[in-house]
């Protein structure tokens, strides 16, 4: 009488765990965890300065947008010492443009995995935000230090930097993930992504306070982070940059579309990334 060996084999195929996927969301929570970390260690490998690096380009970036918007342009601040409203402009965008530059291009340096093993692909561009964040904890710092020296300590308009936070880390997540599933598929995104930030910096209000163009307000509005960065500064500033409502309304809207369309786009891709990377 022989042993007979029974073997089952486990074929994983696109769309089978289409009704599981936000519970494998949760399941692979560790994973998302572990690629988190092992980014974050990886930033700043075999560097001199290490997270000093962080602190580098929004320093210098604090000091031209000052001289250029504050000194050369002349434009008013609201009673609120120029480097404080640039420093809080910088924070949002530092934020947003650091989250994008990860999250676009997570799933190309991530190919290994991908072409590999099975787990929800959402979790990579998630991961990659835990860096941006650190980074803006850096920042958060110099702009600690900025607002001791200049006497001009937040109140309690602070309880609003988390939901700002959020709101910033859910644009860039919207815009990444359309981002880096077209990057699967046309790898000329990585190259276009880069120039796209340095102007969005200039299109964006970081160097200068909105109310300065009330003529064009309403229309810049259409730009998501208008709101975000408003939000950011009446936060800091204790509220001596007031809010302009259609702005929030508008930019919430605009970034609730950006997720939720950014979401939707992965998710109808997700199933071929194994096959094109």
């Amino acid at each position: 009488m022989s042993d007979s060996t029974t073997q089952t084999e486990l074929l994983i195929e696109a769309g089978r765990t289409e009704r599981h996927y936000w519970r494998d969301l949760w399941r692979y929570r560790e994973l998302l965890g572990f690629l988190a970390w092992r980014d974050i260690k990886v930033r700043y490998k075999q560097t001199v300065l290490g997270a000093a690096w962080a602190l580098i380009q929004p320093a210098i970036t604090l000091v031209i947008f000052t001289f250029v918007f504050g000194k050369l342009a002349g434009m008013p601040s609201g009673g609120v010492p120029y480097p404080l409203l640039v420093m809080a402009g910088l924070l949002p965008w530092q934020l947003f443009a650091n989250s994008l530059s990860g999250t676009s291009g997570s799933l190309v340096s991530n190919t290994h995995l991908i072409s590999k093993v099975y787990f929800p692909r959402l979790i990579v561009p998630l991961s990659s935000i835990a860096v941006a964040l650190i980074d803006f904890c850096v920042v958060l710092a110099l702009y600690a230090g900025l607002s001791v020296s200049y006497g001009r300590l937040p109140d309690w308009h602070l309880v609003a930097v988390p939901l700002y936070i959020l709101l910033t880390l859910l644009a860039a997540l919207g815009a990444g993930l359309w981002l880096t599933a077209l990057t699967v598929r046309f790898r000329d995104f990585r190259f276009i992504l880069p120039f796209v930030i340095q102007v969005g910096v200039f299109l964006s209000p970081v160097g200068f306070s909105t109310s300065n163009m009330p003529n064009w307000r309403l229309a810049y509005s259409l730009n998501p982070l208008v709101g975000v960065i408003d939000g950011f500064r009446w936060s800091l500033l204790r509220g001596d940059q007031p809010l302009y409502w259609p702005a929030q309304i508008i930019g919430l809207a605009i970034i609730i579309l950006l997720l939720w369309s950014g979401v939707w786009f992965f998710r109808r891709t997700e199933r071929s990334f194994a096959d094109i990377i």
